[in-house]
């Protein structure tokens, strides 16, 4: 087990590597217990859920990017790292304990033979982008709970099609977590906040905000209906100069099939070109259609 000191506050944070560490140091926990998982790089967002999962008792933050969720063209090794920032942030945010293994430690056998299949829904949307993603994502969300045996599980809306897949899996298999998701944390000019903000440059930040003006003019034209909404939506991300856009869907916020009235959510994803590789942006919010 190492300590972090956090700058110059008096308080450390313990930070568990090994599988022995985080038992016994899970152990030591007092209370009911809250996880919230990351890859890391981590932003005001993830403080956000850090604080809010605070307010449920001890907080365990997992630091982990999962090689397992990445396909073979993907930014599994730039994407960012920074943990002595990111334990900074935990320790700051009230957080209890950091579990921050390896790749070895976590898939100690290698690339695991037996994974969660996400089902139907983990291969549309983003999932018909990034095959084998959620694959990936739900083996890994299963280990970490089975190592951290939490009360509740944090996560944030801005992976929506994740969330819903998260819960899906809680209720099929009967896993005894309450998942509790917490709204997008955006900067103050309305982009979603994301590790991978990090890899565009200054000029870029405009033409990123295109995906939440999409997003607010589809909001804008929900009173109208389905084809209002993604016409305007579309509209405002054709204008985005250097975007690409991957998808955009509007889908029933429960099963993620087409919306056609009531309670739906909008989903985008983009990319952007990158000195070091392309950056693929998503965000998504909440509507209600009315008839088209």
């Amino acid at each position: 087990m190492t300590t972090f000191q956090a700058g110059t506050r008096l308080e450390a944070i313990p930070v568990a590597q090994s599988r022995a560490e985080l038992a016994a140091a899970r152990a030591a926990l007092e209370g009911p217990v809250s996880v919230v998982m990351t890859m890391g790089a981590l932003h005001a967002g993830h403080a956000a859920l850090i604080r809010t999962a605070a307010q449920y008792g001890s907080v365990l933050v997992t630091i982990f990017v999962n090689p397992l969720q990445f396909g073979p063209d993907e930014d599994l090794d730039r994407y960012p790292r920074t943990l002595g920032a990111d334990l900074q942030l935990c320790s700051d945010a009230g957080a209890s304990l950091v579990f921050a293994p390896t790749p070895d430690v976590m898939y100690p056998n290698g690339d695991p033979l037996v994974r969660i299949d996400p089902g139907p829904g983990g291969s549309v949307l983003e999932g018909a982008s990034r095959p084998g993603h959620f694959n990936g994502v739900l083996t890994v969300v299963a280990k970490l709970l089975n190592l951290t045996r939490p009360d509740w599980a944090f996560f944030g809306e801005k992976d929506f099609q994740q969330l819903t897949l998260i819960r899906q899996m809680m209720t099929d298999l009967d896993m005894p977590v309450q998942i509790v998701g917490v709204p997008t944390w955006r900067e103050p000019d309305g982009l979603a906040m994301s590790s991978r903000n990090r890899y565009l440059a200054p000029q870029q930040g405009e033409t990123a905000l295109t995906l939440s003006r999409a997003l607010a003019a589809g909001i804008a034209a929900a009173p109208r209906g389905r084809a209002a909404v993604l016409t305007a939506a579309r509209e405002v991300l054709l204008s985005g100069t250097g975007l690409t856009v991957d998808r955009l869907d509007l889908v029933d916020p429960t099963t993620l099939a087409d919306a056609t009235t009531g309670p739906a959510r909008l989903l985008v994803a983009a990319v952007l070109p990158g000195p070091a590789g392309p950056i693929r942006l998503i965000d998504n919010a909440a509507l209600t259609l009315g008839p088209s």
